[in-house]
């Protein structure tokens, strides 16, 4: 099920909203449900409670904070929920990639626009799911995107999910369990019991240690280096990487 919602300080753009998407919906046969926001605060409000968002589309003007810092904010919450800026100048367009927006969508908005938008912003939720995990943090359900995941380390019956912009996030687990999961996907590869990579994040292999983009230093146990770098050359060699010798 979709989750979307929207936030504008104008009723009348809340109220074209609920009716496009009551309309896409039952075209589309699309299972979402989705809430209104009249203010940032409000919405924000809800996100450190714990709400989870899908799409969001979200009024650049309004009183109190706009809507770029109210994004801003809403990225400490949540990296992936899809961005749809709402406003009737392209005034802020640039401002508004730099907080990952999906969109830029200039009001008025007509059915026909909204509708492919829609279907664009849809797809690539679909997509993004298939392609990531719900991990349980001690900051609570955190959707993590398998491309942004640099590795995963074990310590006691601690997971710890160590992501590409510096992230760390502490889950309970065994090792064993996520091998199930995340082997299922050709870029990850387990060198050490301790250990799962994503081998998009290495840099260098040495016959004691596997050196990842953040130069955490990860080690090879006794015997296995070749066996690791065979592993990471035919994924090379699957992705179509060349290499210099």
């Amino acid at each position: 099920m979709l989750r979307i919602a929207f936030c504008d300080d104008d009723l009348a753009v809340l109220n074209e909203l609920n009716t496009l998407l009551d309309k896409y919906r039952t075209e589309r046969r699309q299972d979402m449900v989705y809430a209104a926001f009249r203010s940032p605060l409000e919405l924000l409000a809800q996100l450190e409670k714990g709400l989870q968002l899908d799409i969001l589309f979200l009024d650049v003007l309004m009183p109190g904070e706009n809507g770029i810092e109210a994004a801003k904010e809403i990225r400490q919450y949540d990296r992936n929920v899809k961005i749809i800026f709402l406003t009737s100048s392209a005034e802020f367009a640039v401002q508004s990639y730099t907080v990952g927006a999906y969109f830029y969508q200039l009001k008025p908005i007509w059915e026909d626009s909204f509708f492919r938008l829609m279907d664009s912003v849809i797809a690539e939720c679909e997509k993004a799911q298939q392609n990531s995990m719900i991990v349980r943090s001690k900051t609570g359900l955190c959707r993590v995107s398998l491309d942004k995941l640099e590795y995963c380390e074990v310590s006691g019956r601690t997971l710890l999910f160590h992501l590409e912009d510096g992230r760390v996030l502490e889950s309970s687990g065994s090792m064993d369990e996520l091998c199930g999961q995340l082997l299922l996907y050709r870029n990850f590869l387990k060198p050490h019991r301790s250990y799962l990579v994503n081998m998009e994040y290495i840099q260098s292999i040495s016959h004691r240690f596997l050196t990842m983009a953040d130069q955490t230093e990860i080690p090879i146990p006794h015997g296995k280096c070749s066996e690791i770098k065979n592993a990471y050359l035919e994924y090379a060699f699957q992705r179509k990487q060349v290499f210099l010798s």
